[in-house]
């Protein structure tokens, strides 16, 4: 029985993803890891905490915390990059009344403040975690499946491994919705949503074709991921608690 001094309105879940490799000469080497914390409040709201690591050299070390309202727009967010075991950059966002905001210390530029201007509700933010990916299907028209959908978001860094920055930068996805499948993954077995990344407009060097599987339970948890061409990777949910 809750005592009536206690009150708790949020629903956690966490998660450890697995990062491999698919390339011939080192198929399913692990090449990182990520471990994230959800937080999901009574009126939508949604907050993710991530730990992601890089093993790849250069290493990249990454801290991310995004939190976005019940419509899937970004409320604040905050970034911290490590490359090569180096400090790289560290910045603050914050989305509200048509504009986003970032106050950033990187090695590269130096301190940072920008003010870009939106109209409407601000799409999405990418903080380059994995599980923040499958946020930004949520974006997604479920109603249209097999159509190219392309919309904008706002990212912390047009590198792909999101090793720049950070600071506002834009990206249009062009995405499909594939359809609803049943995966198993090694968190466990699963409804899921398949997306496929096609591409991506605004990053300096062209990504490769993305496919993405999410929960269908309304908090797109990202269960299973694989990037083709040069990069050949594979990213899966290994672990999943939830503490209702």
């Amino acid at each position: 029985m809750t005592k009536e001094y206690h009150q708790r309105d949020h629903v956690t879940r966490t998660g450890r993803l697995l990062y491999t490799s698919k390339k011939p000469d080192r198929m399913d080497e692990e090449r990182g890891r990520e471990r994230w914390t959800m937080t999901r409040h009574q009126d939508g709201r949604r907050s993710i905490m991530s730990h992601g690591e890089i093993d790849d050299r250069p290493s990249v070390l990454r801290f991310v915390h995004v939190t976005a309202n019940a419509d899937w727009s970004p409320v604040d967010a905050f970034v911290r990059i490590t490359v090569g075991d180096e400090f790289r950059g560290s910045g603050w966002f914050r989305f509200a009344d048509g504009v986003a905001e970032c106050e950033t210390v990187t090695k590269l530029e130096g301190r940072l403040s920008q003010r870009v201007p939106y109209t409407g509700i601000c799409p999405g933010f990418g903080g380059h975690a994995i599980q923040n990916d499958g946020w930004v299907c949520a974006s997604v028209d479920l109603s249209k499946p097999g159509e190219r959908q392309t919309f904008s978001q706002l990212i912390s860094s047009t590198d792909h491994r999101g090793a720049t920055g950070p600071y506002i930068s834009e990206a249009r996805p062009t995405v499909i919705y594939v359809g609803d499948e049943d995966i198993t993954v090694g968190a466990g077995s699963f409804k899921a949503h398949h997306f496929q990344f096609v591409a991506v407009e605004g990053l300096p060097e062209e990504h490769p074709i993305y496919n993405v599987w999410t929960t269908t339970d309304g908090d797109y948890i990202f269960l299973k991921g694989q990037v083709d061409g040069y990069m050949q990777t594979h990213y899966e949910l290994v672990e999943l608690t939830d503490s209702l």
